[in-house]
């Protein structure tokens, strides 16, 4: 399987040598307008067929499959944690898998999340983006969809480190993947409903979507600072509450006076001819 995936990348990456347009997130827009359509046509054909048809088991059927391949995904989301020096998220996956598939009768029940242990979603594409590796253009892969150069790259690693992929017979491990493919894309049918009705260029707004999430959890939530920020915030920063010295001229005269002035007896303003007392 992995040994497909890379031969796919290779051949996507020699096709789209010569295609390049002016988005510099995006140099190979037109082969991937092309990959999109075609991984829609799919979907279309099949995948969402089958999603919806998945909707109509008993919903206890489905939450036991999503947690059972969800037990599997916290094995490789536990060495991605620890890779990325996480080792709290990593300790706390481990647990996870560990409670899940004793007590949770294989994974079929997330007993882990009541009982406090957080899931995380980690994969070797943000492993490497955390470690510094930019994300490079964005790229559709054939029947994975979205993604980017580095994340395209990681792809064959990811597969290496699904547990599912080393089932054997090798019959009942393509079964397990067409499940979770139609268990995913059933989670998600509601969204891709909304986005067929709303966006105007599927393809634009998927990319612009993708690219916008992928960089939040590369970046685990936190927004990137921007370049005035960078230049300007300790600027901001030192000034902010300095009160300014370029005014020098002297304050103006208070209408009201001093106790001292009613003392020497000038107790009305000349310019307005009011009672200083009444005035305080």
């Amino acid at each position: 399987m992995s040994s497909a995936i890379r031969i796919a990348v290779l051949a996507a990456a020699l096709t789209v040598g010569g295609c390049a347009t002016n988005n510099p997130k995006d140099p190979f827009e037109p082969y991937n307008r092309v990959m999109f359509n075609f991984n829609d046509t799919i979907d279309r054909a099949a995948l969402k067929p089958a999603a919806e048809a998945y909707t109509h088991l008993p919903s206890f059927v489905q939450t036991g499959i999503g947690n059972f391949f969800g037990n599997l995904a916290d094995v490789w989301t536990a060495v991605n944690n620890l890779l990325q020096g996480k080792f709290e998220n990593g300790v706390t996956d481990v647990m996870r898998v560990a409670i899940n598939t004793t007590f949770g009768l294989g994974g079929l029940i997330d007993i882990s999340t009541d009982a406090g242990l957080p899931k995380h979603k980690e994969d070797f594409g943000q492993t490497l983006g955390y470690w510094g590796v930019t994300s490079g253009p964005y790229f559709v892969l054939p029947i994975f969809g979205p993604s980017t150069i580095r994340d395209a790259l990681a792809t064959p690693v990811d597969l290496a480190g699904d547990p599912w992929g080393y089932v054997y017979p090798v019959s009942l491990r393509n079964t397990g993947y067409a499940v979770r493919t139609v268990d995913l894309r059933a989670s998600v049918l509601g969204a891709s409903n909304l986005l067929e009705e709303a966006a105007l260029d599927r393809y634009t707004f998927v990319r612009d979507a993708y690219l916008q999430r992928r960089e939040s959890i590369i970046r685990d939530g936190e927004s990137p600072r921007t370049s005035y920020e960078d230049e300007e915030g300790a600027d901001v920063v030192a000034t902010h509450n300095i009160p300014s010295t370029q005014n020098t001229e002297p304050a103006p005269e208070p209408l009201v006076k001093t106790e001292q002035n009613v003392a020497e007896g000038n107790d009305t303003d000349s310019s307005s001819g009011t009672n200083p007392k009444r005035e305080r």
